[in-house]
């Protein structure tokens, strides 16, 4: 287990947010997202085998890049790039700033940055909705699983789902383009997220003190189009009590989603930021457990 390496990355990615005032390099997933945009340029067909191709050929490159980073052996320059897999701050930060302004234009901007659902015409409780549905779901996504697999695997785990992750956020879509050519990155992300997705939102509910939200979680998770995402989902939901999910429009569609959770349906900017309060818990029990592992 490489309990020092996640301690360090985790404390990193906490106080510098990703090392973004950096400039003498690109974001590995940014990197990985320059890749995909390439591969569908020059090589896009609507066919499940095109996406193999484009899934294997850059866990290849990532897997071959990651090993060779594996072998400085020196647990601070593991930490630093394996703090770069994390994006604790990061999700905070920005779903914090999607209720720092009362400007019903600005927040829609903001969240339009966040989700891909429709913006332009959300109230005021369905953007505070999607903050909450975002940062349920990207808490396992952009936390839990990375440091899942940093802890299993090292950084060549982490950056392994890291790519898998961005593959699915890009090419995952159930859509006219990307439904054969994204498949199997969206069924590889699905294996992926499988384990982390679940002690996900068994960490909300006990942070939150919820025996409702543990007990009930998946009963409405399942619901969700996704086995992974849902989860998460429900169980910030009924940690507090709020009801997500409903009828949501995507790309001009209105897609009639389940609810999840059985709270009140008119969110307000509290309840976000009572999502939002989990943040300091989840670091301090993570940490514990890290310096735990060290000992």
């Amino acid at each position: 287990m490489y309990y020092e390496v996640a301690l360090i990355a985790y404390i990193l990615d906490r106080v510098f947010r990703e090392f973004e005032e950096l400039k003498f390099f690109k974001h590995p997933i940014i990197l990985m997202g320059n890749y995909i945009s390439w591969f569908q340029k020059y090589f896009y067909k609507d066919s499940i085998f095109r996406g193999v191709l484009l899934t294997s050929s850059l866990l290849f490159i990532v897997f071959i890049v990651s090993y060779l980073l594996s072998l400085f052996d020196n647990i601070l320059v593991q930490g630093f790039l394996a703090s770069f897999t994390l994006s604790s701050k990061l999700l905070y930060d920005s779903v914090k700033d999607v209720v720092s302004s009362d400007d019903i234009n600005i927040k829609r901007e903001k969240i339009s940055m966040l989700v891909s659902r429709d913006t332009k015409e959300l109230s005021d409780s369905d953007i505070n909705k999607a903050a909450i549905e975002t940062y349920g779901e990207n808490l396992s996504d952009g936390v839990i699983a990375p440091l899942f697999y940093l802890l299993c695997f090292g950084i060549v785990g982490a950056f392994i789902y890291k790519a898998v992750n961005t593959l699915d956020s890009m090419v995952g879509y159930r859509n006219e383009k990307y439904e054969k050519f994204g498949k199997f990155s969206a069924r590889v992300d699905d294996v992926l997220n499988f384990i982390p997705a679940r002690i996900t939102a068994i960490l909300i509910s006990i942070l939150f003190f919820s025996l409702k939200a543990l007990l009930e979680f998946k009963k409405y998770g399942k619901k969700h189009d996704s086995f992974n995402a849902g989860l998460p989902i429900s169980a910030l939901a009924l940690a507090i009590n709020v009801k997500l999910g409903g009828p949501t429009s995507y790309f001009g569609k209105l897609k009639d989603k389940p609810y999840f959770g059985d709270g009140k349906e008119i969110i307000e900017k509290d309840d976000v930021l009572k999502a939002l309060s989990l943040r300091n818990r989840l670091d301090i029990f993570i940490i514990i457990v890290l310096v735990l592992g060290v000992l």
